[in-house]
């Protein structure tokens, strides 16, 4: 029987090469706009220019959208990850006579499209008069994201062993107290993908902070671009300097798999 020869070197580095040279296209081509003159048709990014930048930040108030959107996904990422939390080790820690029938809900929500949900959350808003305020989006993006982040840290929670748990009752804790000791510093994967999750998306969603938010002065960065495309042009140089969280996921990618894998498996 004839062995498999190994695959050489330019196998393995030929195709890796060529998606790699795929994938970075589309980064460079953005570099490029951010930082080549107005007008330039050249594929280098030479004479380097900043005023792309200053216009974005100086003249079209991107500060502010940056600030509106940290704020908005500081918030929704610690809602999201606390209340998530909380439902999770429930999900995972406790038999109710209607788990089942809630967690059928929570996935069938993933179904339901986000602008199905504007109507009767902009009613609500009213109501409560929280139309054209951060609050209104913070809300609005906690609540889309609980039923994925619910589900999420039941599962992580349910590989934490129960046996943990119950040692440290016998020693003394309180169920508060030996979540917080012994199960909370082992989800902190968990935690951080969720936490990751939540705040990315909650940057990056358009749908809301446009349908809630109507002052310039309180819109997000996704609404901020758009205004950067009319009718009969786009801005491309400075649509390209405005988009800056890619490096986000850099750093945090390794707990987003980690996190997400660990969630996925069953209890």
């Amino acid at each position: 029987m004839s062995s498999v020869s190994a695959p050489s070197r330019r196998q393995i580095y030929l195709p890796l090469g060529l998606y790699l040279l795929f994938t970075l296209i589309p980064f460079y081509w953005i570099l490029l706009f951010a930082l080549r003159p107005s007008g330039s048709t050249s594929l280098l990014p030479w004479p380097l220019t900043f005023e792309h930048f200053d216009k974005v930040w100086n003249e079209r108030s991107f500060a502010t959208f940056f600030r509106n959107s940290l704020l908005v996904g500081a918030a929704s990422m610690v809602m999201t990850t606390l209340v998530a939390l909380a439902g999770g080790y429930a999900l995972a820690r406790f038999d109710f006579r209607i788990k089942r029938g809630f967690l059928l809900a929570l996935l069938c929500s993933q179904f339901i499209p986000g602008a199905l949900m504007l109507v009767p959350l902009f009613q609500i808003f009213a109501e409560l008069r929280m139309i054209n305020s951060l609050g209104s989006v913070i809300v609005a993006e906690t609540v889309f994201q609980l039923p994925l982040s619910m589900i999420l840290l039941s599962g992580f929670i349910k590989n934490v062993p129960y046996a943990l748990e119950e040692a440290a009752w016998v020693d003394g804790c309180g169920r508060l107290r030996a979540f917080c000791a012994i199960v909370l510093p082992m989800l902190r994967p968990g935690l951080v993908a969720v936490g990751s999750f939540a705040f990315v998306h909650s940057w990056n969603h358009f749908l809301f902070a446009l349908m809630f938010l109507s002052d310039q002065g309180k819109q997000t960065i996704p609404v901020g671009l758009a205004t950067l495309m009319g009718a009969d042009s786009v801005d491309l140089g400075a649509l390209a300097a405005a988009v800056p969280v890619v490096i986000v996921f850099a750093f945090i990618q390794k707990w987003l798999v980690t996190g997400f894998s660990a969630g996925a498996v069953k209890g």
